[in-house]
């Protein structure tokens, strides 16, 4: 079944040009210094990476799903996790919510510079005590006058740190017990806001050159026209975005596993032991082909959910299953690629020490493993 036509081939070499040479060379001084430097976003939208489905008029590409996940394929082929997520958060899961539901006024405003890389942006929902549980929500914005007023704090909030625009969830009323998701609306704020601190600056496991704050608001006060979509429904565009962000979570696994697995195949065919390269070990030949299998099945299972949300189908279960799926596989590519490196694999010379770190985000950010098990199960009606 073809995918991808030439004209998103065309695209996957410019993509792939730029990592090799713009991306992959530095990737150990971006993971040493904990951060990607804010250069490489206004290159980016020079080269037409940012913003690839949103309409020209506003500096995007007006192109398909398809061609978003070329990009989310090939900045994960830069063995840099953090890049990839770093470019997802900015391009499907946080400056959507402007364009899925921004007025025409904030939308000519910031898209074109979302598209340039002139303006990073953020999504701010997760909060301390909340996690995967996004009703849980205590952010709290109250109507004054042609102002809301914000205070609370947000947690894990990736590219926090250095964005330029801060899409942030919270609650204008309290929900009753049953219905806790009532009340939520979404906030386009500037980083230069009154009452927005970058609380700190966390310390990952891995994706460690992706930035990951701690945000806290203070009588933030937000223009009402900087309220994304109808006021109290902001829990459903969530919801909404979610099944985006889990897409590209499994675009990530899938397109990483596959480069961790063709750099593990380079190295059982190199690495000699027992009279023979390591390659010709049917014990090493037959995980090698378990892996394989498993990262194509992961394959077609992402791209068909993919198909079918860009075709505006309802998918929830489907995308559910993917980032399920995906990320467990993640778990078992990582461990079994570092076993067949052997002691080099716990080196951190080694790209696939790197990836075994950052993979272990997969079944924890964008909904938890048990949380995807438990949507899965209502959508089957159980």
């Amino acid at each position: 079944m073809k995918i991808f036509n030439d004209q998103h081939e065309m695209f996957r070499r410019a993509v792939r040009t730029f990592v090799e040479k713009e991306v992959e060379p530095h990737v150990d001084e971006w993971e040493e210094a904990g951060q990607i430097p804010k250069s490489i976003w206004p290159r980016m939208g020079e080269l037409g990476f940012l913003g690839v489905e949103y309409d020209e008029k506003y500096g995007g590409g007006g192109a398909d799903i398809q061609t978003t996940m070329v990009l989310c394929e090939e900045m994960v082929r830069s063995r840099s996790g953090s890049l990839a997520m770093a470019v997802g958060v900015h391009t499907d899961m946080a400056s959507p919510h402007l364009y899925w539901t921004g007025s025409e006024a904030l939308k000519e405003k910031y898209l074109p510079d979302i598209c340039r890389g002139r303006a990073l942006c953020c999504i701010a929902v997760t909060e301390a005590g909340g996690g995967s549980d996004v009703a849980a929500i205590k952010t709290r914005a109250v109507r004054d006058g042609d102002h809301y007023v914000l205070n609370g704090a947000k947690m894990f909030i990736t590219n926090g740190a250095l964005a330029d625009l801060y899409f942030i969830a919270a609650r204008i009323e309290q929900g009753s017990s049953t219905q806790r998701h009532r009340g939520i609306s979404m906030f386009l704020v500037e980083r230069h806001t009154h009452g927005l601190t970058v609380s700190r600056k966390l310390d990952k496991m891995g994706m460690r050159a992706s930035d990951t704050a701690e945000l806290a608001f203070q009588d933030m006060r937000v223009p009402v026209e900087n309220l994304l979509g109808r006021e109290g429904v902001g829990f459903y565009e969530v919801m909404r975005v979610f099944q985006r962000e889990r897409l590209v979570a499994g675009l990530h696994a899938v397109a990483g596993c596959a480069r961790a697995l063709e750099d593990t195949i380079a190295y059982v065919q190199e690495r000699h032991a027992f009279d023979g390269p390591l390659s010709e070990k049917q014990v090493i030949r037959h995980k090698v082909a378990d892996l394989a299998t498993l990262i194509e099945a992961g394959r077609w299972l992402t791209y068909a959910a993919c198909l079918k949300f860009g075709a505006g189908e309802d998918v929830v279960k489907e995308i559910s299953m993917v980032k399920l799926f995906t990320a467990d596989m993640a778990q078992k590519v990582a461990y079994d690629c570092v076993q067949l490196h052997g002691g080099y694999g716990y080196m951190r010379e080694y790209p696939v020490e790197r990836f075994f770190r950052d993979m272990r985000l997969m079944t924890i950010g964008g909904g938890t493993s048990e949380i995807m098990k438990e949507i899965i199960a209502k959508q089957m009606e159980l």
